[in-house]
């Protein structure tokens, strides 16, 4: 890998990072670390597709009079939009349905802050497959490099995670693929510093899914100004009064960063399997295999109790929803959904399926409490059925989808299919599919997009 020379004698992790990022080549990456991108973009793309369907999507596309008619308009892939206006709008609705991936490196949902703000430059770039996979790569490892020193303290504070260290990563996915110099990487990402927000309290509502459609939009802006000359404080990340004082615990760990250490490998990313938050995906996933394995009839459950992790415990707090997606921050609904549907998918989010009669009625018999022997962002679930004959408990250590035991290619596809298929065209969808399935052999994934919403 060959970094640009550095500017000053202090190695400071803004430097050290900027290196990294303008000096990444497609071929450093690790071959499993490139199929795990490739996954994400396949995955990103369909949820982000339906995304553009949903409330939070279609509002943020209608309130700029832009009618997301087409794959291309929904990825931000035209250019008849500012490239800014285009992440704001494709970020918003790759986050809407909650049904995009996660990575605990950075306590948060890494493909949309990375996806959207690389689709929103990637035709002005003229951008390849092998281009947006290294631009990914670059955004991912620096996100989870910047938040391990102050993760999960950030998080637990009441930050979304997603939305404040997704800006530094979106910034840095633009500029490798806007070719920055590694002095206009430090000022973007030093610009950017100043752009992350996001709270948790927002869960829930159409706001969460904005952060990543706000992060996406301060990374495309950030880089685009570095490449103006704009400048920023070089230590506005690490310095004092910087981001991480800022956002971070008074006690912090120390910087480091490895470039032959890929969090892409060590920790990289579990694709979700149900379309709501990923605290409840254990807890879905144990219920689910009490009632199958033991032929438990809904309509006879008297209590349902689970025992997670106290990061559960502050990300979901909608017992009794009124939406959809209120819903999918409510431990009760997502259970007694699980206990009483075959499957856990879109439709269970749709707002009139919010009172069906037996998941209400299984859902006031749901209860969690937290086990505070778990790590905070422990995946773990303990689930006790009770029925009037009989209990029935679980010990469910992980979800599907994680990256220790992914999708198959088939669940994977399957998943995209119910998805894309919501916005586009079968035809269009299996067209995307063979797009993003072998992104890094496209040439020009702009006007292979465009071929694909027109055939």
């Amino acid at each position: 890998m060959m970094f640009a020379v550095r500017l000053t004698s202090v190695p400071t992790p803004e430097i050290t990072l900027s290196e990294f990022v303008t000096g990444l080549e497609y071929d450093d990456i690790p071959a499993d670390a490139r199929d795990t991108v490739q996954r994400a973009f396949l995955d990103t793309v369909g949820v982000t597709l339906a995304g553009a369907r949903d409330d939070a999507g279609e509002t943020v596309f209608r309130t700029d009079g832009i009618t997301p008619d087409d794959a291309s308009t929904i990825l931000g892939l035209g250019t008849e939009r500012p490239a800014t206006q285009r992440a704001l709008h494709t970020g918003t609705a790759s986050h809407a349905l909650d049904y995009d991936d996660l990575a605990w490196a950075m306590d948060g949902h890494p493909s949309v802050t990375l996806v959207p703000p690389i689709l929103a430059l990637a035709a002005e770039e003229d951008a390849t497959g092998r281009d947006l996979v290294t631009a990914f790569a670059a955004g991912f490892e620096l996100e989870c490099t910047l938040a391990a020193p102050i993760s999960p303290d950030h998080y637990e504070d009441g930050w979304h995670a997603t939305a404040t260290f997704g800006a530094l990563g979106a910034t840095a996915a633009a500029a490798s693929l806007r070719n920055l110099t590694t002095d206009e990487t430090v000022h973007a990402l030093n610009t950017a510093a100043s752009t992350p927000a996001g709270l948790k309290r927002n869960f829930g509502s159409m706001t969460k899914p904005l952060h990543a459609g706000l992060c996406a939009r301060s990374g495309v802006t950030a880089a685009r100004l570095a490449y103006e000359g704009f400048t920023a404080d070089p230590t506005a990340i690490s310095g004092e009064r910087g981001f991480w004082d800022l956002y971070g615990p008074e006690a912090r760990d120390d910087f480091t960063f490895d470039p032959k250490v890929w969090a892409l490998q060590e920790h990289g990313i579990h694709v979700k399997y149900y379309p709501c938050c990923y605290f409840t995906h254990t807890s879905i996933a144990g219920t689910a295999s009490l009632v199958d394995d033991h032929d438990i009839d809904p309509q006879n459950i008297e209590r349902i109790h689970v025992r997670v992790a106290q990061g559960a415990a502050d990300a979901l707090h909608h017992a009794d929803p009124d939406t959809g997606l209120e819903a999918k921050f409510s431990m009760e609904y997502t259970v007694a959904s699980a206990a009483v549907r075959d499957r856990v998918g879109l439709t269970a989010f749709d707002d009139d399926s919010i009172d069906d009669p037996v998941v209400q009625q299984v859902r006031e018999c749901v209860d969690f409490d937290v086990d505070d022997d778990l790590h905070y962002d422990s995946h773990e679930a303990n689930v006790n059925i009770d029925t009037a004959e009989d209990s029935y408990e679980r010990l469910q250590e992980n979800p599907p989808g994680t990256h220790d035991n992914p999708l198959t290619d088939a669940e994977l596809r399957s998943k995209f299919d119910e998805c894309a298929r919501r916005a586009v065209t079968e035809e269009t969808a299996d067209a995307l599919a063979a797009i993003f399935t072998d992104l890094a052999d496209c040439d020009d994934i702009a006007a292979a997009v465009s071929d694909a919403a027109h055939p």
